[in-house]
């Protein structure tokens, strides 16, 4: 098979997690008798120094022609900390969503066995967590109405979804559900919000079509806390941008690990692959980054964009081996023994 593949490293520890995942794919194409070929792209704050813009429109092209798009992160601290600045490295990261139209981010959270005593929650209260969080990304408050007013004491950020909007992204959802064990928890704050009671009667108007699945409504403060309490009693969860957000930023810490986490962002367009760890600049350089959620979001772009199984299982195999026999980099080890970035990456490759 002939796969094409967008590789935009970005920011921070970006590159550096980004070429050991290259590494497990060119040993996964290898073995298992693919092509591939790859094509780098700038976006974020590298973007910006380039061409002054974090998604230029090269960028954007490289990414519609690609079968799939492997990202690293993005993100800097001189944009942080200078609420002046006109352009932001993550304006780059909602153009790339917005023009690809990747209206849904699939986010898995589970465990390993072998960090279990890693997680800052009992072992009992984990062990067998297991489910998706389905993130909506282009609507909602991040992409509605900004403003100041010219005293600049007053701000305001609108929220505003359609209908439609909320219907693809629960349908799909749905879809999950049924492929999973048939839950599924529709999170939102319609005791509250307007957009959260059109999310709430379009749930409760899709739950006829899929009578097998069982639908439950969380506010998401309730969704939050029972994130903690028992996180093995969610299976697939749906919600709105700025809620998912949060909430799956706080569930990828009982895996013990927010590196170990992978992404995919899918929708009309070229499906986007990425960890969900943002560009931490203070490892940059450095050789210590955790590749493992890089590695891993690599593996679902061979399930997901490619519908290659095996592929996808081998790479999830070798991560596996990695966390058992403690090859892992400083965040995981703690006090025992670690290894480099580079270290994992080529450990990894060899395994497959």
């Amino acid at each position: 098979m002939n796969l094409n593949i967008a590789v935009l490293a970005g920011d921070g520890i970006g590159p550096e997690v980004i070429e050991q995942a290259i590494k497990v794919v060119d040993a996964v194409c290898a073995k298992f008798n693919h092509e591939i070929h790859y094509t780098p792209g700038l976006t974020g704050a590298a973007a910006i120094d380039a061409v002054g813009n974090p998604y230029p429109d090269e960028t954007h092209e490289i990414c519609m022609a690609a079968d799939a798009v492997l990202f690293g992160a993005i993100g800097h601290p001189r944009f942080d900390n200078d609420p002046s600045a006109k352009v932001r490295p993550e304006q780059g990261l909602l153009a790339m969503r917005k023009k690809l139209g990747l209206y849904a981010n699939i986010r898995p959270t589970l465990v390993f066995p072998s960090l279990l005593h890693k997680s800052p929650l009992r072992t009992d209260l984990i062990e067998n967590a297991d489910f998706v969080c389905i993130r909506e990304l282009t609507g909602g408050i991040y992409f509605g109405e900004k403003g100041r007013n010219e005293a600049r004491d007053k701000a305001w950020d609108v929220c505003e979804y359609t209908k439609e909007e909320v219907e693809r992204i629960i349908r799909l959802a749905y879809q999950y559900a049924m492929a999973r064990k048939k839950k599924l928890t529709i999170v939102d704050k319609a005791n509250v919000l307007e957009t959260s009671r059109l999310w709430r009667e379009v749930g409760q108007s899709l739950e006829k079509e899929f009578p097998e699945v069982t639908t439950e409504y969380l506010f998401v403060d309730a969704a939050a806390m029972r994130i903690i309490q028992w996180p093995e009693g969610f299976d697939v969860m749906v919600t709105e941008n700025m809620f998912g957000d949060i909430l799956t930023d706080e569930a990828s810490v009982i895996s013990g690990s927010m590196g170990l986490m992978p992404s995919a962002s899918i929708g009309l367009h070229t499906s986007v692959f990425e960890p969900i760890h943002g560009s931490y600049p203070q490892a940059a350089g450095k050789n210590i980054a955790n590749p493992l959620g890089t590695v891993l979001s690599a593996a679902m772009m061979f399930e997901y964009a490619f519908k290659l199984y095996d592929e996808a299982a081998a790479i999830r195999k070798v991560v596996d081996q990695s966390l058992e026999e403690g090859y892992v980099t400083v965040d995981i080890a703690g006090t025992a023994p670690s290894y480099s970035t580079t270290q994992v990456g080529d450990w990894l490759a060899s395994r497959i």
